[in-house]
């Protein structure tokens, strides 16, 4: 078996640098790993299932891009893609999803994934059948019978012939009606399909249980089948509602189900956030210590290789991608269970940001803040224009205060940019002027207030 050649770990990198500034030792080694997963498809298949995946393990500071170069990956090889966050299975009271259950949440995510894929691929398909149905409601056929015909007369063939002809006639007018939009507002009944009125069933969960839940559930969904409901709806709306029905009628759910396993196992990606936080810190003891290590031996098999049981069937995690990150501000890698640290054997460590990092963050990727919040503008008919100096400006202050508060790296763009654009964004619709500019002098007098006042900037921004 092969797969389609993917991308070469260069144009990896520079698919990921169209969205995420710096950071080219990360990208390099996700670009490898993402690699390897090919390669490995095209080995001897009495090799192919030795060959594990090299999981990496990021180190750096919040804020600096672990997680959108992860997000990222996923997105560049159409991977089922979840994030979770490792310290919360050492919270204090903490009741509900054992570690197992991430690898269901991934499945699910790539059943989503496969079906709006052949939704996509039978939209053509689904959008003719509804307009099809659509049409039915607004032409019904007459309710009275035609008479019945005189022996040796055909009279009534012509004029139900000649009724047919105007049928389909009005037809055809309604349909080019239709597809110019001339009938969106008009309400039409529609019957599309419902849940039963079967049961809720609800179980008050704990660690293992959840999957009991989702077991019942859909066994009680198969004893109270879906039944139709009668809606009353604009014909745009209903247009919208019969084509997902239609295109849901010509996806095959098994094939769905056979593809997504298959995907989340050789395609699947996993990023652990805060793994830090689940390390044993040298020279630790107590209880905190022990539940730590604790999660860490439950995610070991997970890592390692395990079948995971899931509604869908069993999903063996052997060649998922994991991705971990953390700060490891108080901690080390070398504090996981040595175990774990053998299944994460690239270690890389992102850099902090400056103020150069975060006026290219503004400016240069695809989705640059700059960016959207120009085109967010536009649809008020306002041109709002960033000068070079405002946006340094707005680059100088995030830094400034992330030194002085906590630093949470790019992330404190969001909060100083929308604070910036406050007074434009509420008074948008009202302005006579449609000609915004943002200079460093109006940056500053959005800002000095609150940079004076140290505790209220913690506050705020």
């Amino acid at each position: 078996m092969t797969t389609a050649e993917p991308r070469t770990p260069r144009e990896t990198v520079q698919a990921l640098d169209r969205y995420i500034i710096g950071q080219d030792a990360a990208k390099r080694s996700v670009a490898i790993a993402l690699r390897n997963r090919w390669r490995r498809q095209q080995v001897d298949p009495a090799l192919r299932d030795e060959i594990a995946p090299k999981n990496i393990i990021m180190i750096g500071p919040t804020g600096v891009g672990k997680t959108e170069i992860a997000r990222r990956l996923a997105q560049l090889a159409r991977s089922p893609f979840l994030k979770v966050e490792a310290s919360k299975f050492t919270e204090v009271g903490y009741v509900g999803r054992d570690v197992e259950s991430m690898i269901r949440d991934l499945v699910q995510l790539a059943i989503n994934m496969v079906t709006q894929e052949e939704e996509e691929r039978v939209a053509k398909q689904a959008e003719a059948a509804a307009e099809e149905r659509l049409l039915d409601l607004l032409l019904p056929a007459p309710p009275s019978r035609p008479p019945e015909p005189r022996p040796g007369s055909d009279t009534v063939v012509l004029l139900d012939s000649g009724r047919e002809g105007e049928k389909t006639q009005t037809r055809e007018t309604l349909r080019r009606m239709l597809r110019a939009g001339q009938l969106d507002n008009r309400l039409v009944e529609v019957e599309v399909s419902g849940r039963g009125g079967g049961p809720a069933v609800e179980v008050f969960s704990v660690t293992g249980m959840e999957e009991m839940q989702s077991s019942l559930q859909d066994a009680f969904s198969r004893f109270f089948p879906k039944k139709k409901q009668r809606r009353k709806v604009r014909v745009s709306e209903a247009l919208d509602l019969l084509r997902q029905e239609e295109a849901g009628k010509m996806v095959d759910h098994d094939s769905v189900v056979a593809q997504a396993i298959q995907r989340t196992e050789q395609s699947g990606i996993i990023f652990l956030d805060e793994i830090d936080k689940i390390a044993v810190r040298s020279g630790g003891s107590g209880s905190p210590d022990v539940s730590r290590e604790g999660v860490q031996r439950d995610l070991l098999p997970i890592v390692e290789g395990a079948t995971v049981n899931t509604k869908h069937g069993p999903v063996r995690t052997d060649h998922i991608l994991f991705i971990a990150s953390g700060a490891f501000h108080l901690s080390k890698p070398s504090d996981l269970v040595p175990e774990l640290q053998g299944r994460f054997p690239i270690r890389v460590e992102l850099d902090g940001l400056g103020e150069e990092e975060f006026f290219r963050i503004l400016t240069e990727p695809r989705n640059a803040l700059v960016k959207q919040y120009t085109a967010l503008m536009a649809t008020e008919d306002i041109e709002l224009v960033f000068e070079d100096a405002g946006i340094r400006e707005m680059a100088r202050i995030a830094v400034e205060v992330n030194d002085r508060t906590e630093d949470i790296g790019a992330r404190r763009l969001h909060t100083i940019m929308e604070r910036v654009l406050d007074e434009i964004s509420f008074e948008a619709p009202d302005r006579e002027d449609r000609q915004f500019v943002i200079t460093a002098g109006y940056v500053r007098s959005c800002l000095a207030d609150l940079l004076e006042n140290e505790d209220l900037s913690r506050y705020i921004l």
